[in-house]
């Protein structure tokens, strides 16, 4: 991009140097950038050159974007040599892949990473540090991990010919011993995950809480003048009044300015700013956000962030447009590979299986235990988990000109072994997958509209900035 495309698209300096009111700039990319951007990585090996029908097509597809982002949910390193352990306290499965996914990841277009989610350190820190040096080696720009919060949170850049890229990571859903944190006088800092912690409480009708508030006022060491009238705590569980049954949540005031600063920072320091968000709240249950992320996720792009990715509940949430800028709630599925090997022995004794007489696969199929597959084999909790989609967002005049939508679907009547990789869904597939995402996205006021198999969410011309 030359000097002039820089000058002529940002929006005005003021005389201190500074940017704008809320400290970003506006889109700045050369006419025709496009980011592909799809939702969880969840792979043990790698599968360009696998029998895999279809799966060249969604290749040709993530080649074809300036930027290609996808979720990252495993480590990668070579368990032989390998100097650390699986950790007592893992992300609900021991994830792990071959170094060789490292340049099969290149190979398949994906250029961007995220770290931050609840798999970061199921290999302790080694693991992490392992997976940082094979995505380095390969010359994939990764964030959400590092040897400190600011390393963790930073934004991370890559130089695309439309425009330089920042991604920064951060998760909702993590395991407490991955939380990093930063120097403290003479106490160093920790290495981990950048994380979003979020305070949950559960709502309840008045009278629900009413007799949980004299079950309470029951129990030995109460003190009616320390109680907030509006809320009632039993143990770790927090209960508040609603109009409906169901679960909040608030996220932490301190996590929240770093991120917000990192976003404002990151879009300083390129044309082009994707803040993603790992999060499994209010669980893998609900095809809907948690109550907190919509305002958050608007306030990202208030910060100069051009589009949120969320990804975690392993299903797709619905799409909302905001300001011009695309907010995916999740993405779902891109890979979806169960078995994996090896499995600590922390998970053989979570579901009662010896390492002795049982095996990885056998300890795997127990965790995901649902229906049986054609293989004969239990596989996981439902289809929507193997169906998702492909997002490709365009770029004209510094705006979102059109999204386009490409269904997917990852073999979910497969065998159990061979499950997981994603092909473009037939056209009476793709369609219900579509007309699912409509109805998602209802509620955020988004038309998509469906053209054969692909769903389209196309954007009004404006003029240039």
């Amino acid at each position: 991009m030359d000097k002039d495309a820089h000058e002529n698209s940002s929006h005005p300096i003021h005389q201190d140097g500074g940017f704008d009111t809320v400290g970003s700039i506006a889109t700045n990319v050369e006419d025709g950038f496009t980011m592909a951007a799809v939702g969880d990585l969840l792979l043990a090996r790698p599968v360009t050159k696998g029998r895999h029908p279809g799966f060249d097509e969604l290749v040709r597809i993530l080649h074809d974007a300036d930027v290609t982002f996808g979720n990252l949910e495993t480590n990668i390193f070579d368990i032989r040599p390998f100097k650390g352990s699986p950790q007592a306290e893992y992300g609900g499965a021991y994830c792990i892949s071959v170094p060789e996914l490292g340049p099969d990841l290149k190979a398949m277009g994906f250029n961007m990473l995220s770290r931050a989610n609840n798999h970061t350190l199921d290999w302790g820190l080694e693991g992490m540090r392992e997976t940082t040096r094979a995505l380095d080696e390969n010359g994939i720009i990764h964030a959400g991990a590092g040897e400190n919060l600011a390393q963790a949170g930073a934004a991370r850049f890559l130089e695309t010919a439309r425009g330089r890229v920042a991604l920064v990571s951060f998760a909702a859903s993590f395991t407490p011993m991955s939380r990093a944190c930063d120097p403290a006088g003479e106490a160093p800092g920790r290495p981990g995950l950048n994380a979003l912690r979020l305070d949950k409480s559960i709502v309840l009708l008045p009278e629900m809480l009413e007799s949980l508030r004299q079950v309470r006022a029951a129990l030995p060491n109460y003190n009616p003048a320390g109680q907030d009238p509006s809320r009632v705590v039993l143990g770790d569980e927090t209960f508040k009044t609603g109009d409906k049954a169901g679960y909040s949540f608030e996220a932490d005031p301190r996590d929240v300015a770093d991120i917000l600063h990192n976003v404002r920072r990151g879009k300083q320091f390129s044309d082009f700013c994707i803040a993603t968000n790992h999060g499994h709240t209010p669980g893998n249950w609900s095809s809907e956000p948690p109550d907190y992320e919509q305002s958050f996720a608007r306030s990202l792009i208030d910060a100069g962030a051009d589009a949120y990715v969320g990804h975690g509940p392993h299903q797709l949430r619905g799409i909302e447009i905001y300001k011009g800028q695309p907010i995916f709630y999740s993405l779902g599925n891109f890979f979806c590979e169960e078995l994996r090997t090896p499995v600590g022995a922390d998970m053989y004794a979570v579901y009662g299986k010896d390492p002795k007489v049982d095996t990885d696969a056998e300890v795997t199929i127990e965790a995901n235990k649902g229906y049986p597959s054609p293989g004969g084999i239990a596989g996981a909790t439902t289809e929507r988990d193997y169906e998702s989609v492909v997002s490709v967002s365009r770029y004209e005049n510094n705006q979102l000109a059109e999204l386009r939508l490409f269904p997917i679907e990852l073999g979910h009547l497969k065998r159990f072994a061979n499950r997981g990789v994603p092909r473009l869904a037939a056209v009476s597939q793709a369609v219900a997958i579509l007309e699912r995402l409509q109805k998602l996205s209802q509620p955020f006021g988004t038309k998509i509209e469906i053209e054969g198999s692909v769903g389209l969410i196309r954007l009004p011309p404006s003029s240039p900035q």
